[in-house]
């Protein structure tokens, strides 16, 4: 018996990349693989996009193109509003994709590695964009945990580490938000983090577990107001991601 596999499609926005090696960064294509999403099941990707760093440690992908990537960035860029923040550029893809939001009227990307920006110089990735969309986008070189915008933000998304969850994030998404001021708050592996949060208290992740999180988290996290079915998706989030150690 065999099972058919689901093409990944989405309607968010793929730049066009091409590869690229520098001093320390490498971008790699790959035209078919199998890889899971983020609260999806395994699916075939085709045309997949990889960067790759290099360093002391060995080389280990920064960031992808798959739908586990994808995916765990999806909720911010869907519900971004009003002048964006987006901490760590990445691959560009999630601040185009904030971009391209019309209900948000400025991004504001702050990255800490000049080669990264020169990788999205080289693959044009604003330039991709409808020109109303490219024109919102202003990219500094500089510390997220440390930025200060010229006005407040609406909004924040952070996605500055390597692991998905693990890494005592928390401190630093409080002070990138108090450093911005944004109402509302989207960071990289928060769902982890919400149902590690309900492993150790022994909670079942429903609408109250995650409720009593969030405000122990003490940030305005994008997510519970605006996903109807929000603690299903920590919950098969989690399945796919959450090691059971």
């Amino acid at each position: 018996m065999t099972t058919a596999l689901t093409l990944y499609e989405t309607d968010l926005f793929r730049p066009k990349y091409r590869p690229f090696r520098g001093e320390r960064w490498e971008l790699l294509m790959s035209p078919m693989n199998l890889v899971k999403g983020y609260w999806s099941d395994t699916m075939l990707v085709v045309d997949m996009a990889g960067l790759v760093r290099h360093d002391s440690s060995g080389p280990r992908t920064w960031m992808s193109t798959t739908p586990m990537e994808i995916e765990s960035q999806e909720i911010g860029c869907r519900f971004a509003s009003g002048h964006t923040v987006v901490m760590g550029m990445g691959m560009g893809w999630a601040a185009a994709n904030a971009a391209l939001n019309p209900a948000v009227t400025r991004v504001t990307v702050v990255e800490l590695d000049p080669e990264v920006l020169e990788f999205i110089t080289a693959m044009d990735v604003f330039g991709q964009l409808p020109p109303e969309a490219a024109a919102k986008v202003t990219v500094i070189n500089g510390d997220a945990t440390a930025f200060v915008p010229d006005t407040p933000a609406d909004t924040l998304m952070a996605d500055i580490w390597l692991p998905l969850y693990g890494d005592n994030r928390l401190e630093q998404v409080r002070r990138m938000r108090e450093n911005t001021r944004a109402p509302r708050v989207y960071y990289w592996g928060q769902e982890m983090d919400i149902a590690q949060r309900a492993r150790d208290l022994g909670l079942d992740l429903d609408e109250a577990t995650v409720a009593r999180i969030v405000a122990e988290m003490d940030l305005p996290l994008i997510g519970p107001a605006e996903i109807a079915n929000y603690p299903d998706v920590i919950a098969r989030a989690a399945r796919n991601w959450l090691r059971n150690d």
